[in-house]
């Protein structure tokens, strides 16, 4: 057991570090952060609902979300809903360094990282990774949904994606 506890903060780690050379000017984790608001109903982006979605702490968010507002990559707005909340929201600048990352980082890198996994394996990993998030009983809230950018094909931006995943893993 210590051993596969040791390997998996390894591994995270790892996955941490090289993903960030596939996102510049993001971090890999700034990248998520960008797509767990984007998988989040608009009045809901808060610090809580994200952090809840990355299963991780509000502080943490917090500290992530600043950065990207420095950067203008992410906006930070007084809820609607509930006047002492505020909303997160993706700027136009941050939705274009997104697609620029995911079309020409995160392919690459998902395409790098298991490159020498079968379907299957990938399948299997997926589900083992759910079951460990379970531990607590707290259920992974995942980003299966589809998302709506404004101006991309997504059907498109995902046909054209598998492609390049498949042409890069067949090359190496």
């Amino acid at each position: 057991m210590q051993q596969a506890f040791s390997s998996l903060i390894s591994v995270s780690n790892k996955i941490q570090i090289v993903g960030d050379q596939y996102c510049e000017p993001l971090t890999s984790r700034q990248y998520t952060t960008m797509l767990a608001v984007l998988h989040l109903p608009k009045d809901e982006t808060t610090f809580i609902n994200i952090a809840k979605k990355l299963g991780t702490t509000k502080q943490n968010i917090t500290q992530l979300i600043k950065s990207l507002e420095k950067k203008n990559f992410v906006s930070i707005m007084p809820s609607k809903k509930d006047k002492r909340s505020v909303n997160i929201c993706v700027t136009d600048l941050g939705m274009d360094i997104m697609i620029k990352c995911g079309r020409e980082g995160i392919i690459n890198f998902m395409a790098d990282i298991f490159k020498d996994f079968t379907k299957e394996e990938v399948e299997t990993l997926w589900k083992l990774l759910i079951k460990l998030y379970c531990f607590d009983g707290v259920e992974m809230d995942g980003f299966e949904e589809n998302i709506e950018i404004p101006n991309i094909d997504m059907d498109e931006e995902v046909r054209v994606g598998i492609e390049k995943f498949l042409k890069r893993r067949s090359v190496k």
